[in-house]
């Protein structure tokens, strides 16, 4: 452990009987932040430790996995901010295109207008002007959460630096044609009158209906099967497999399409799959992608037949119609034809929606704007390959192989208004220039600018180094470029991850934007369900703040965070965590008010009792162990460590025994209150990334220093004495055991019992004092009778229980729980003897019953025991 460097008063001031989160909060938030504790200087001559924050929509509010995901980052860098290191946490919020132009199109609405009455220019200084209002509303609420981010370095993705990247970067790679604009299908979403990429797509089980139609006539009849009826009139081909030898008279014929005065072909194409339904597709390139691939191979042609919004626009009794409108339309028409061959309702499929607005989206070929992608997502997978970055939890990066190796052309462009528009000019004659930062627009009639915006995860892919000052080679990029680690959900290893991979390494000559990324999981609420709000089962985490105090809601977090696991967290739990604060709170009371002091050197190990010896030893062990777990980013398990420790060793067991040496008083007392004071110094220190608030209340407290904030992270001091640990291990035995028999027989916890122990022989004999005050065990006097005696790590405890039982009720509950014990053995070994049985039994039903038995007999076994230590009735 190391030594405190900064300078303890002279008094220590006295707690308040009851810890107060809402009264401690807020102060200690802000102490810190006007101090200064978390900006970063790249000047600074100690190593840096980076890690962006996942930037929060300007949109949104604090919800559960915000407050897991940065209870784990803020846990992190506050370690290394103890460990010396020159520590950003790198704070700031994306522009979230759609979803902010929503709001506040939302917002015109209520005033009876659309952005169009506007126009782009006042629509987008309308939507700076609701960010400057009421976006961001969740950096407070972080505030809240105490995240130790560097708040002087707030950046958003389009300030002027920011903006100055993307167009940096985007001029770039068009003149290296890594970005090019082509007419392909998209994801197209009705509502939101946009292009949204397949990662943005949400697909869900809707119910609709499975309509099979007949096409052609007599010979020439083929029949298709399809969930969007409407999609027909823009049929321009009937696919089958070049094998399929029931259509290989039709393969090059054209057959007649329904309700439209159009022939259509019948193509060979390797894609349909001759054993799925009739072994025909019908095919309408314009919408669908697989389509639009065989329209591709086969130079079909591609008719659109609904526009922007949904709406059939081919001529006929369906123009005008919105498309589900027309879908029944059409059903009728077709069935009136006699086209109809079946039909099923309702028939449950797939369906892809609006991960905005949960419109379900339309496939559409239109003209974007697109990355080529293959050379970067090579880049992406080699640096993982070759060990540049690291993968955590090592299962996931299968996983990232799979997505970065098979990745598509990403479609970058949104006909919105909000976000950073393309910075390409179009000429009078088809000509594109693209523009960079430092570079003058092409003027003159006709030339004007791309009318789109980018995909918002454009800008955060640059995130790693755009709020560095990148283009620029600023101090900052060079000092905290790149970043540590990268802590984020499994989800958005394709959103987010693999975006920063590419721009990372393609705009920093092969060095990636992080060495390591974390994998964590989604949290769901006590049964394991996902939290959404139709299941009505979401959690406001400033609800639980509210109620129970922000560090236990983070402990809470912490303890369930195993590497890329799902979460589960109930109200129950947090109730726990906050007992587990009030009893840190507590338990530094006892040790102020005991003289538990931090000042001078820790007494030399022959001057201290084994159950100090016991406690440090077990204290540097702790050291080690949370280190060990924070290396591998196993959250979960630094954290049952230090409840286990804290909890069971420091305060039930370490200040239970080492009472009657306070009250004794005298230099042991003083020796002990050092030790006491050492203990509580280095846990608290240990917890503080995880639960900031009370261990600076109680740290400040206990040893008058600054802020824990700023302290020396504990290290292991090696010292170890198993002699001591084993000396204390008997004790514990010998008490655990004794309290389980006083269990068993009924008495209260606070029962005095009188009691003869024999401690000959054994390393018990100092304990004896500590022990009977631990048991309530009064000493035996001249009429003592031990009616009782157990035999228990080489001692003997006899008790007197006489006077403290019935003894003839408690030998009839016994005898009836162990003749229930006795039935349940019997009926486990019939079940088991039953060779029929065990032929047709699941094995899992089977372990069970060994399960059952197993428990039985050790019931039987306890129960006769405490039966044979009664006394007579």
């Amino acid at each position: 452990m190391t030594e405190n460097t900064q300078q303890q008063t002279a008094t220590t001031p006295e707690l308040p009987t009851q810890y107060a989160p809402a009264e401690v909060e807020g102060k200690l938030y802000e102490r810190w932040v006007g101090r200064g504790y978390f900006e970063a200087d790249a000047k600074s001559e100690k190593p840096a430790y980076t890690v962006v924050i996942p930037p929060p929509n300007v949109t949104g509010s604090l919800h559960m996995g915000h407050a897991f995901e940065h209870t784990l980052i803020d846990a992190l860098t506050r370690r290394k901010r103890m460990q010396g290191f020159e520590t950003l946490w790198q704070p700031g919020m994306d522009h979230a295109g759609i979803a902010t132009q929503n709001v506040v199109e939302r917002e015109l609405a209520k005033e009876g207008k659309s952005r169009h009455d506007l126009g782009r220019e006042a629509f987008v200084e309308r939507v700076w002007q609701w960010k400057a209002e009421s976006g961001g509303q969740i950096q407070g609420q972080m505030r809240r959460l105490g995240e130790g981010v560097a708040w002087n370095r707030d950046r958003f993705t389009m300030d002027e630096g920011l903006s100055r990247a993307v167009q940096t970067v985007f001029k770039r790679m068009y003149d290296e044609e890594l970005i090019y604009r082509a007419e392909r299908i998209i994801n197209w979403c009705p509502r939101c009158l946009t292009a949204i990429s397949d990662i943005e797509v949400d697909y869900q089980d809707d119910e609709g209906e499975l309509v099979s139609l007949k096409y052609g006539d007599g010979d020439e009849t083929l029949v298709v099967a399809t969930t969007r009826a409407e999609t027909m009139l823009g049929d321009t081909a009937v696919a089958v497999h070049p094998d399929d030898e029931r259509y290989a008279h039709l393969i090059g014929k054209r057959i007649k399409l329904p309700l439209t005065d159009r022939s259509i072909p019948v193509v060979a194409d390797t894609h349909v799959d001759p054993e799925f339904g009739t072994g025909a597709v019908k095919v309408t390139p314009a919408h669908d992608p697989n389509d639009f691939a065989i329209g591709q191979r086969h130079g079909l042609e591609s008719i659109e037949v609904l526009n922007e919004r949904g709406i059939i626009t081919v001529h006929g009794p369906f123009e005008g119609l919105d498309r589900f409108e027309a879908r029944s339309a059409i059903v009728a028409a077709l069935r009136a034809e006699g086209r109809i061959v079946a039909e099923k309702r309702p028939y449950t499929h797939s369906v892809g929606h609006c991960s905005r607005c949960r419109t379900t989206l339309e496939p559409r070929v239109s003209l974007q704007w697109w990355v080529k992608v293959a050379p970067l997502a090579q880049a992406a997978g080699d640096a993982v390959r070759d060990g540049r970055v690291a993968i955590h939890p090592a299962d996931m990066t299968q996983r990232y192989y799979d997505w970065v190796d098979n990745m598509h052309d990403w479609c970058i462009s949104r006909q919105l208004w909000w976000g950073h528009r393309i910075p390409v000019w179009h000429g009078p004659n088809g000509e594109m220039v693209a523009v960079g930062p430092d570079e003058q627009p092409p003027t003159g009639e006709g030339w004007s600018q791309d009318p789109d915006v980018l995909d918002t995860w454009f800008s955060s892919g640059l995130w790693p180094f755009s709020t560095l000052g990148w283009p620029e080679q600023t101090p900052d990029l060079e000092k905290f470029y790149s970043t540590d680690v990268l802590v984020t959900g499994y989800d958005l290893m394709f959103f987010w991850v693999a975006r920063m991979m590419m721009f990372g390494l393609y705009t920093m000559d092969g060095q990636p934007p992080f060495r390591t990324v974390a994998f964590h999981g989604m949290v769901r609420d006590e049964f394991g369900k996902k939290m959404s709000k139709s299941a009505g089962n979401t959690v406001n985490p400033l609800d639980w703040m509210d109620a129970y105090g922000s560090d236990a809601v983070r402990f809470t977090l912490a303890r369930g965070a195993n590497p890329g696991t799902d979460v589960p967290i109930g109200e129950d739990w947090v109730q726990a965590s906050r007992n587990f604060a009030n009893k840190i709170w507590n338990a530094t009371r006892f040790a102020l008010m005991n003289g538990a002091t931090v000042e001078g050197d820790l007494p030399a190990p022959e001057q201290l009792t084994a159950v100090d010896r016991w406690i440090l030893s077990r204290l540097n062990k702790t050291v080690a162990e949370v280190d060990a777990h924070y290396d591998d980013y196993q959250f979960a398990k630094l954290s049952d460590a230090l409840y286990h420790f804290a909890w069971d060793e420091v305060f039930d067991w370490y200040v239970e025994l080492s009472k009657t040496t306070y009250f004794a008083g005298g230099e042991q007392a003083k020796v002990s209150a050092r030790v006491l004071g050492e203990v509580l110094d280095v846990t608290l220190r240990l917890l503080h990334p995880v639960m900031p608030f009370v261990t600076e209340e109680l740290w400040t407290t206990l040893t008058g220093r600054e802020s824990v904030v700023v302290t020396q992270w504990p290290s292991d001091s090696g010292f170890r004495d198993e002699a001591a640990e084993r000396e204390i291990e008997l004790v514990q035995r010998v008490v655990t055991e004794v309290r389980r028999f006083r269990s068993d027989q009924g008495l209260q916890p606070g029962q005095k019992v009188p009691a003869r122990l024999d401690l000959t022989g054994t390393a018990l004999a100092p304990h004896e004092p500590a022990i009977r005050q631990l048991l309530r065990l009064q000493p035996a006097d001249d009429g003592f009778q031990a009616t009782a005696t157990l035999p228990v790590a080489g001692a003997s405890v006899a008790l007197d229980l006489s006077g403290a039982i019935d003894v003839a009720a408690e030998r009839k509950r016994l005898a009836k729980d162990l003749a229930a014990a006795e039935k349940e053995k019997a009926q486990a070994e019939a079940k088991l003897g039953n060779e029929a049985f065990l032929a047709k039994a699941p094995e899992q039903v089977v372990g069970k019953i060994r399960a059952r038995l197993s428990a039985a007999e050790s019931d039987i076994t306890r129960i006769s025991g405490q039966l044979s230590t009664l006394p007579p009735a």
